[in-house]
């Protein structure tokens, strides 16, 4: 019963926390519009979600969202100063093949994304056989660093958070 009302219950709890955000008043129509959408769009989304993504630790999953968090916010910081203060002359700009140990869509997609929202990296490209990320940072002195942060703050979280 619970799984025919809720068929994505982790969508539906983001879509009713995002509301309530966006709107930021806490009344009634507020609370019954987020209901609402959170009762709605996971059935309408139902057919491109034929299996619910493999979550195996959700509370690593919200870990994992606020290490994500902060590092936005210090990434920003820095984004700031590099293009401030650095010359063009000693900004370093890089492409980085990162290679892949995830194997579910999912743990890739919120990899990709992961390091698309951080400041300074943008996942641009992945190969064909999707066992390999595409990345580009603005200023990476040392390329290999970047991949091994990436693969060791991020990916290391998503696979035990997946897989």
């Amino acid at each position: 019963m619970l799984r025919k009302l809720l068929p994505h219950p982790y969508l539906s709890l983001t879509l009713f926390v995002v509301w309530m955000l966006l709107v930021n008043q806490f009344k009634i129509g507020s609370l019954v519009m987020a209901a609402i959408l959170a009762l709605i769009i996971p059935h309408l989304t139902a057919a491109w979600w034929p299996d619910r993504p493999p979550i195996r630790r959700p509370l690593s999953l919200f870990a994992y969202a606020l290490l994500v968090l902060w590092d936005v916010i210090v990434a920003n910081f820095q984004v700031a100063r590099i293009v401030l203060f650095m010359p063009n002359a000693r900004i370093r700009s890089a492409w980085i093949t990162v290679p892949l140990d995830l194997k579910t869509p999912e743990a890739i997609t919120l990899l990709a994304g992961t390091i698309t929202m951080t400041p300074g990296t943008l996942t641009a490209d992945m190969s064909s056989c999707g066992r390999a990320l595409l990345i580009h940072a603005l200023h990476a002195p040392d390329p290999d660093a970047v991949r091994d942060d990436i693969k060791s703050r991020y990916e290391a979280r998503l696979k035990r958070i997946f897989e």
